[in-house]
């Protein structure tokens, strides 16, 4: 049976940050990960001001900014009156080193990550490796993974469960995990078209307002990538060239013309654990939450629980608490500061900006578009939401929590 301090379930970015930081502060710890390599997903791009602070500890941020585009401005834009509303993040400049978001796919943060680790001599990482049972008693857990060829176990003090939506660790800890379903299926298509050469100042990150069909338009270095609603049509419908096609001739008017890279099929959620931990084992990023993503919330709330956690556990190690009362109130509270803001800030801005999204042209959206006129009108207001929508609202909120 292996031995550590800490094993973490799950390379992607938010497992790969965790095992990391742990890593750095000395302590050992554990990466298992069923897949060969960390996941080439596609669905997060997004690195907002405070994240790339956080990063920027570990020595990250710097290989992130070359590797991804900086997108100081980002658009709500509503195609069938005109309207663009924009928001530049560089009126943030006084109080962050990164005003801007940073669009790198997910995966560059976690590969980057994973390879780091693997020259930690405190760290291991095992690629193959998918966790399938643990027990936790009042000294630690033992944690099973499979492999293609056997079983093998391992034995830490703590285990913290970044294994996804589909948590392993979430479920074998029974919690529950309420909230809802959208009843639409959403399509991702990518393309090397040159977007910003068809619609008039399009930045990198643009959410396109319709009555009859809204878009998420998101730049990344290589790519463009445009998400829309499929509603209930066949996975062969939403995957054909007919429907890309009419996605594309209604955004720019080309059709046959336009190359995709990737047809991607998914189910947006907005759900939280009843609790983000049971005694020596903790659950986060998306085995804790889910949001949609409207306004890149989830990778980033997903790496603010693992800059969390990481930090009491790191500070219960040091002060020799790791087994007793100083662990568990430090524990407690990372549960309380990062539920309480994934409930008020993540799961409520989501909500509300998926609405303004779908709504069309009814009555509640004709209201935020108002409202969204008077931000960009009013600089204290104007600010005010840029602190909320750059994540620097949450965080605040989250020091506040004892």
């Amino acid at each position: 049976m292996k031995k550590t301090k800490v094993i973490v379930a799950g390379a992607g970015p938010v497992g790969t940050v965790a095992a990391y930081y742990l890593a750095r502060a000395g302590i050992e710890v554990v990466l298992l990960e069923a897949g060969v390599d960390c996941a080439m997903d596609l669905r997060a791009s997004t690195l907002h001001p405070p994240t790339l602070e956080m990063l920027d500890t570990l020595g990250i941020t710097p290989t992130l900014l070359e590797r991804g585009l900086k997108a100081p401005v980002y658009q709500f834009r509503d195609r069938g009156s005109g309207d663009v509303y924009a928001f530049d993040m560089s009126e943030l400049a006084d109080i962050t080193r990164y005003p801007f978001r940073v669009q790198c796919e997910q995966y560059h943060l976690s590969r980057l990550l994973a390879s780091k680790l693997e020259a930690e001599p405190n760290a291991a990482v095992y690629f193959n490796h998918r966790l399938v049972h643990f027990e936790q008693d009042d000294d630690g857990v033992t944690v099973t993974a499979e492999t293609p060829v056997s079983l093998e176990r391992f034995r830490a003090d703590y285990l913290i469960g970044a294994d996804g939506a589909s948590s392993l660790v979430r479920k074998w800890l029974g919690i529950e995990f309420d909230g809802f379903t959208y009843p639409e299926k959403f399509l991702c298509l990518t393309t090397e078209t040159p977007l910003e050469q068809y619609i008039d100042g399009l930045c990198h990150v643009n959410y396109v307002s319709d009555a009859k069909e809204w878009l998420v338009l998101l730049r990344v270095p290589s790519l463009w990538r445009i998400l829309v609603p499929a509603g209930d049509a066949s996975d062969e419908t939403l995957v054909s060239d007919e429907k890309k096609n009419a996605v594309f001739g209604g955004l720019i008017g080309l059709t046959d013309e336009v190359k995709t890279h990737h047809r991607t099929i998914y189910r947006v959620h907005q759900r939280v654990a009843k609790t983000f931990r049971v005694n020596r084992v903790m659950i986060i990023g998306d085995a804790a939450h889910l949001n949609n993503p409207i306004g890149g919330f989830g990778m980033n709330s997903g790496i603010h629980d693992a800059f969390n956690l990481c930090a009491k556990l790191v500070e219960a190690y040091r002060n020799g608490a790791e087994g007793g009362g100083g662990a568990e109130a430090l524990l407690a509270r990372f549960d309380r500061q990062r539920r309480t803001v994934t409930h008020d800030f993540t799961q409520a801005q989501t909500i509300k900006n998926m609405e303004f999204m779908k709504e069309g042209q009814a009555a509640g959206h004709r209201k935020r578009h108002a409202e969204m006129q008077r931000m960009t009108e009013d600089p204290v207001a104007r600010r005010q939401y840029l602190i909320t929508q750059s994540m620097f609202g949450s965080l605040r909120q989250e020091a506040e929590i004892q």
